[in-house]
């Protein structure tokens, strides 16, 4: 699965995000600009000890992103999208993308790809799930709905308990 955040502001949730993508054996996907530095503390912090083990790329801009990754299949994430995230089907290598924190993803990658734009659930008065919590919601049911592939699905206690 892969995890593309397009123009991230806040690095506290985007190391939260790296360290989801790393136990779920997801990539991540960086758009510039990023809103802080890669170095950054509070990224690091956030990510723990978790950042060496991350398969992570960096793009230019969207149209960089999306020269590089021309095969995939696309899922935008937005409070605007017609259809929840659970009326799809998903494949083991999608890209779900995620926009920055304040503004979303741009309007006019919205319009042309409606058909493939997802949204979770919530009440209509408040403005958003916070964007760590919503890659995480959406990734784990992909991963439901692929079997969890390549990850352990046992704990340490026996069935039996």
């Amino acid at each position: 699965m892969n995890i593309v955040l397009v123009e991230p502001e806040i690095p506290q949730n985007t190391g939260n995000i790296a360290r989801t993508c790393a136990v779920t054996n997801s990539k991540l996907h960086l758009v510039r600009p990023l809103g802080f530095s890669t170095s950054d503390k509070y990224l690091k912090r956030a990510g723990l000890d978790y950042w060496d083990k991350l398969d992570i790329s960096y793009y230019d801009n969207l149209d960089h992103f999306f020269e590089k990754n021309k095969e995939g299949r696309f899922f935008y994430a937005t409070t605007k999208a017609p259809a929840a995230y659970s009326d799809f089907e998903y494949q083991e290598n999608d890209y779900f993308l995620f926009g920055k924190e304040t503004a979303g993803l741009p309007e006019d990658l919205l319009e042309s790809n409606l058909e493939h734009c997802i949204r979770i659930p919530m009440l209509d008065k408040l403005r958003s799930l916070n964007l760590s919590n919503s890659v995480s919601i959406i990734i784990y049911e992909a991963l439901r709905q692929n079997n969890f592939i390549n990850l352990n699905k046992k704990g340490k206690y026996k069935e039996e308990i």
